[in-house]
Formats: C-alpha cells, sequence, structure tokens
C-alpha cells in the first residue's frame, strides 16, 4: 500500500466508474483508487458509488476500514443503509447537482411526445409528407402539468413550466407545496392534469404509485413522464393504458431493473425511451462527482457530509432524507 509520514496514505474508492478528474482536487492529499483490487477495497476509508453498484453485507464487509460511503445521485435503494447504519458509516447523497439538467430532461421527453417527434420524424423518412396532417401536434401552452414530489427537481420543474404557460399543479406528501398548486391527493392531481410528471424517491410505499387505478383516474389522451425511479410505475399497467388511449404518451428515463429487462412497452411507438442519463448532462455529471467528493473529504477531515440517508428516511414515505 502507499505509505505516507506517519503512516499509511488514506485511500477512496470508487465503485463504477467515477473519473478521478473531477474527485480528485476536492480529495487533495487522499488517494483514489478508480478500479479497486481486493486490497484497495480493505484500505478504503471512503467508497464514492455510482447509482447501478450495490453496496450491501457483502460490499461492506469487504470494506472493514470504510467511514463513509457517498452516492452520486439522490437514489440510495441499491445501499444497505441499514447494514451502514449499523457499522457507523455514513451514507451520503448529492441532492442539486443534477437537478436542473432532471428537470430539463423532464421537458425534453414532454416536448418530444407533446410535439409528436417521432411519429412526425418517421413520416418524413417513410416519404409521408402529405399525411403530416394524420399526426395532431399539441401544445404546453394552457395545458395543466401535475407534478408528483415538490423537491428540488420538481420546484424547477414548475419554473420551467411558468416559461411554457403551463397551468401547474403540485401534490408531495411530504414538502411543503405552495398553496396556490396544491393538489389535496395524488387523485385530485391526476384528474386535472394533461401531462404528469414524477419526481418521488423510491420507497416501499411509492413503489407502483402509477398502477392501473392510478392511470384510469388520469385524463384520455394525457402524457405520462418518469425520470426518477422505474420502480414507481406498472410497466404492464402503462402499456394497457397506451393501447386503450387513455394514455397518449409515456415518457421514461427509469426503469426497473437497469438496464430493463424486454418489455413490450419498449417497443410501443408512443414511447421514448432515454437510459437513465437525464441526470447526466455533463455540467451535471461533474457536479455529482464533485459533491460526493466534498462529501467523503468531510468525513475523513472529521465533518459530516452536507445530505446523509438514515435507516428510518430510507423507508418512511412521510420522511424521506431529501426530496428529490
Amino acid at each position: 500500500m502507499p505509505e505516507r509520514a506517519g503512516g499509511p496514505e488514506r485511500l477512496v474508492v470508487g465503485l463504477g466508474p467515477v473519473p478521478p478528474s473531477a474527485v480528485e482536487p476536492v480529495l487533495g492529499d487522499v488517494v483514489f483508487v478508480p478500479e479497486p483490487g481486493p486490497e484497495e477495497l480493505a484500505a478504503a476509508e471512503g467508497a464514492i458509488v455510482r447509482a447501478s453498484v450495490t453496496v450491501g453485507e457483502t460490499e461492506l464487509a469487504a470494506m472493514p476500514r470504510l467511514r463513509v460511503l457517498a452516492r452520486t445521485g439522490v437514489g440510495y435503494e441499491r445501499v444497505d443503509v441499514e447494514a451502514a447504519a449499523r457499522r457507523g458509516i455514513p451514507v451520503a447523497i448529492t441532492p442539486g447537482s443534477n437537478t436542473n439538467a432532471v428537470a430539463e430532461g423532464a421537458f425534453a421527453h414532454m416536448l418530444h411526445l407533446v410535439k409528436q417527434l417521432g411519429p412526425l420524424t418517421a413520416l418524413i423518412r417513410d416519404g409521408g409528407w402529405d399525411e403530416r396532417a394524420a399526426i395532431p401536434v399539441g401544445d404546453l401552452e394552457d395545458a395543466t402539468l401535475g407534478i408528483i414530489g415538490y423537491g428540488r427537481i420538481g420546484r424547477r420543474v414548475h419554473h420551467l413550466a411558468d416559461a411554457f404557460g403551463m397551468r401547474v399543479r403540485a401534490y408531495d406528501p411530504a414538502a411543503e407545496v405552495p398553496g396556490g398548486i396544491r393538489a389535496g391527493t395524488l387523485e385530485e392531481l391526476l384528474r386535472g392534469a394533461d401531462v404528469v410528471t414524477l419526481h418521488v424517491p423510491l420507497l416501499p410505499a411509492t413503489r407502483h404509485l402509477i398502477d392501473a387505478a392510478a392511470l384510469e383516474l388520469m385524463r384520455p389522451g394525457a402524457v405520462l413522464v418518469n425520470v426518477s425511479r422505474g420502480g414507481l410505475l406498472d410497466e404492464d399497467a402503462v402499456l394497457a393504458a397506451l393501447e386503450s388511449g387513455r394514455l397518449a404518451g409515456a415518457g421514461l428515463d427509469a426503469f426497473d431493473p437497469e438496464p430493463p429487462a424486454p418489455h413490450p412497452l419498449h417497443q410501443h411507438p408512443r414511447v421514448v425511451l432515454t437510459p437513465h442519463v437525464m441526470g447526466l448532462s455533463r455540467r451535471a455529471a461533474h457536479a455529482t462527482f464533485v459533491d460526493a467528493a466534498r462529501a467523503v473529504r468531510a468525513v475523513l477531515d472529521g465533518g459530516t457530509p452536507a445530505a446523509v440517508v438514515t435507516p428510518a428516511s430510507s423507508s418512511d414515505p412521510d420522511h424521506p432524507p431529501r426530496p428529490v
């Protein structure tokens, strides 16, 4: 192992692809190992963890000196928070670093679906110019946007919606929602929205939040966008709603599991798919790595990360660790 005056170097490891150029300036004199082997894992005092990596009992046992684990992003469903807590290891997340990117991603999906970019592209490629009137192009202006989850991203989505001239309704059982836009229940929001976008964490109580019963409440011809977590919706139910005409389109940036298993929903012509990258713009990805490195460095220096998941917050839908 590397040595320094007074003892071995402190090590931080990357679990999943973490660019050294983003984290090393923040970590300073701490050695960063992007592709650790068993020896480096055993010596690691900190870990920066990508969303696709699972950290459970086995992985924690391989890192007996670990003092902090920082997840790049706000999702933590692949991390055993309770196991980490038993070892006294804080699990940090990085809310805010990709807020704008995710909100813009939600609107990218909305615009693709409402403006019929997929079908219109196919029409041009197939030489169907004279058939363009058969594909109706919609508007965001004056449409009602239902925002489920009014944390950082939900608020940013609201801000962008105002610029498009949309009417906004929002529902969140935990975060405060301004009275002028607050929907008292999820059912109220679904009944009144032309476009619904999801911005809540995946918890036991939010799994399949959008199921067949929820979709039945939505206006015929509504659009559904999920750039949060795949488990929030029932893909079978979404497919049925598209086939029946209840939904006019669905935009998916998140899947359950990831990468997703083949599903007929993914082949539907009124679905747009992105591989969970809406929060990974160049600017947002860099900020996320920097914030994760800051969280690790804070603990190694005897401090506390800015945002930490606790066992209670990871299981309580009314008290999530931070709004997303």
